[in-house]
């Protein structure tokens, strides 16, 4: 099943892909979620962000880093959060973007010390996620936060795949039609279990919730004018324009 949020007729609905069309359904994938009657042609609708988390959490290996022990967890704001097809926006405090593309799990249900070997039963699918970072403003800081939180630097979506197995999913950064970057969450060294069971040790996550498990490499610098696809098989292609107002 691939769920989506869309927008369409003033309203903003959840639904499942279905070809070239889209089944609306009532309810939320978190509460009663059935099946409806009506179907939109998906060139009618307007696809958003797939979900509308209380946090998105990340997880990375510094430049540094040695390798997994010394991963680090890191936020992303809700306000950074935009969906298919939006514009990414430079901001006029950087001169070099990268953009670094990731599977996100989106979370079912609370989940607080979950151990591994039970992780994936708290996880309803998976999503691409874009990490849009500063890489200019990160190296001046010496820290990922203000670098990795300008509006519309995390496009996410295009949908919520729950039939992807997400440790030997193909993540790929494309720039103008050109594969920039490529991996899995394997060639960093943990497994998404590992990382749920990581940050649900720190904090309780909640359903709707975003974590992204890691990026297998960057796209190298981006600039205004070049368009930007997350593509992960079984997910789809999330697609963004980077522009400069």
């Amino acid at each position: 099943m691939q769920i989506v949020r869309f927008r369409v007729e003033d309203r903003t609905r959840y639904g499942v892909l279905d070809g070239t069309t889209v089944v609306e359904y009532a309810g939320t994938p978190w509460t009663r979620f059935a099946r409806g009657r009506r179907r939109w042609p998906l060139r009618q609708v307007v696809l958003l962000s797939p979900v509308l988390p209380s946090k998105i959490v990340g997880v990375g290996l510094p430049r540094e880093s040695g390798g997994p022990a010394a991963s680090l967890i890191f936020f992303k704001p809700i306000s950074a959060m935009v969906g298919p097809d939006d514009p990414i926006v430079a901001p006029a405090l950087s001169e070099h973007l990268e953009c670094e593309a990731a599977l996100a799990a989106v979370i079912k249900r609370r989940c607080r010390n979950v151990l591994a070997a039970r992780a994936r039963e708290y996880v309803l699918g998976y999503a691409g996620l874009n990490d849009v970072v500063a890489r200019d403003i990160q190296t001046r800081d010496g820290d990922w936060t203000r670098a990795k939180a300008f509006d519309t630097f995390c496009p996410l979506g295009p949908c919520i795949a729950t039939d992807v197995d997400p440790n030997t999913a193909t993540i790929e950064t494309w720039v103008n039609g050109a594969l920039r970057a490529t991996g899995s969450p394997k060639t960093l060294g943990f497994g998404v279990e590992e990382v749920l069971a990581r940050v649900s040790e720190v904090m309780t996550l909640l359903p709707g919730d975003v974590v992204a498990t890691g990026a297998p490499g960057a796209s190298g610098p981006v600039a205004a004018g070049d368009r930007i696809e997350v593509r992960i098989a079984g997910v789809g292609c999330l697609k963004n324009l980077v522009v400069r107002v």
